[in-house]
């Protein structure tokens, strides 16, 4: 975890989203205090719990981004899910304790990704080893089968400690045996020197060449409890055979990057991975969870009854659980969980009393204003003008907006939030592919420059915002 000053991860926060000083405090000082907690000894730590967030406002004002972006910032894992896509207990959907499975996968892949650049300079090395192997091979000639004691037990079946070897997953002695023997002569050594060279200088990156590697794993997300477990079972047989080779027929570059991420693979522990992604989830996870106002209701109306269910699911883990998953066991005590919704119809006191203490700090997002739009547009460090600017200079179409038209842009937008549903800055998405529509469509065929003022944006937009019905349905 990046180690950041309050002040300096509002500072980060600031580069890519507008506003929402108060929220960005709250989280800063919430991140910072998980860290404080680590320097603390044993039996204080324990003790110290995370201060939830409960994060309120409309849709479109940076609730999600904010949580985002700072997982990011401080390379924490970090998962978004929605309330309403989970069912009490009973109920056909998915169950609660999903979301902290899901945040200790990814809790393993932020690990797997550190180990890996711990050990890249080397798996590179080997992986540059094997495809000049590939590109020049040697002359074969076959290996001699012992029998007995040193080949195996005896009528082509294995030893005791070969099968039990199998029987743990390790085929590697037995896929050697299989492997013909190479014979490298000092012309074939001399041209393997030369071919690695000229891997390691990238000269021969578009060159194509066929490669074998490992079978990928495919990663499955079901929505029921009973096939996550099939699946985890899959996997523990999977384990017991040997690995499946596929061949891929790729640029030497793209070659050396999949060959690199499998030398990587082995020379890492992978219990040791596992291990480190656990603790991490449990001392660094966020888990976002959007949509709470969907599932706040005090009414026992038909429907309503599984919205309080999921309150009670969710409570035991918000509060501290032990949550089985197929890496180990993780406790959730020391998770930051940050609630976010809009609250229009249901209150956050609609929420069950005992959810509502969990998420004691509460923080109000403001609703954006026209000059709040202008700074969407332009001042981020990945502003949406930006980025529209960069698409069409692939093309040799320049274009530069002039401040009337950005403002104007803004002004448009504030009007449709308050005219039809309020969306927030997501509304600028729309503006601003509405006046770039023509200019989209012809880039491909017509260098030009161009300047964008208020008077074109005026010509695209001002008869569709001005007809209401159909801004309702364009705009």
């Amino acid at each position: 975890m990046t180690s950041l000053t309050p002040r300096e991860i509002v500072a980060e926060l600031d580069r890519y989203i507008v506003g929402q000083h108060d929220a960005k405090r709250s989280i800063a000082i919430a991140m910072r205090n998980r860290e404080r907690r680590l320097k603390l000894d044993d039996e204080m730590q324990a003790e110290v719990k995370p201060k939830n967030l409960l994060m309120i406002g409309p849709t479109g004002v940076g609730k999600t981004e904010i949580a985002r972006r700072l997982a990011k910032i401080v390379n924490a894992p970090f998962i978004k899910v929605e309330a309403t896509k989970y069912t009490e207990v009973g109920y056909v959907g998915r169950d609660v304790e999903s979301m902290v499975r899901d945040l200790v996968d990814q809790s393993i892949r932020l690990v797997r990704d550190m180990k890996h650049d711990e050990v890249h300079e080397e798996a590179e090395t080997q992986a540059i080893e094997r495809l000049a192997k590939v590109l020049v091979p040697g002359r074969k000639a076959k290996k001699d089968k012992k029998a007995g004691s040193e080949g195996g037990g005896g009528f082509g079946f294995p030893d005791m400690a070969t099968l039990m070897r199998q029987m743990q997953g390790d085929f590697s002695a037995t896929q050697e045996e299989e492997e013909e023997e190479e014979v490298v002569d000092e012309e074939i050594a001399s041209t393997r020197r030369a071919i690695r060279e000229q891997i390691r200088q990238g000269k021969i990156d578009n060159h194509e060449v066929t490669i074998q590697i490992n079978e990928p794993k495919v990663q499955l997300n079901s929505m029921n409890p009973a096939m996550e477990q099939m699946m985890d079972m899959q996997e523990s047989l999977n384990a017991l055979k040997p690995k499946k080779k596929i061949e891929r027929k790729v640029t030497i570059k793209e070659a050396l990057q999949l060959l690199t991420e499998e030398e990587a693979d082995k020379l890492v522990n992978q219990e040791d991975l596992n291990q480190a992604g656990l603790e991490l989830a449990q001392d660094q996870g966020i888990i976002f969870i959007d949509e709470m106002d969907k599932i706040a209701t005090k009414n026992q109306n038909q429907g309503e009854v599984s919205r309080q269910g999921v309150q009670r699911d969710i409570l035991p883990i918000v509060e501290g659980s032990q949550i089985q998953t197929k890496y180990g066991i993780i406790e959730t005590d020391h998770i930051l969980f940050i609630g976010s919704g809009a609250f229009h119809v249901a209150k956050p006191s609609d929420l069950i009393p005992e959810l509502q203490g969990r998420f004691p700090l509460r923080v109000n997002l403001e609703d954006l204003k026209e000059e709040d739009f202008v700074r969407i547009l332009t001042e981020p460090q990945n502003a949406l003008l930006k980025q529209y600017q960069a698409l069409l200079a692939t093309e040799e179409v320049h274009i530069t907006f002039k401040d009337e038209a950005v403002e104007r842009m803004a002004h448009y937008a504030v009007q449709l939030n308050e005219n039809t549903d309020n969306i927030g800055a997501r509304r600028l998405h729309t503006i601003i592919e509405t006046v770039l529509e023509e200019l989209l469509f012809e880039a491909a065929n017509t260098p030009m420059e161009i300047d964008i003022t208020a008077k074109y944006v005026d010509d695209k937009l001002a008869d569709k915002v001005g007809n209401q019905d159909l801004s309702h349905y364009i705009l």
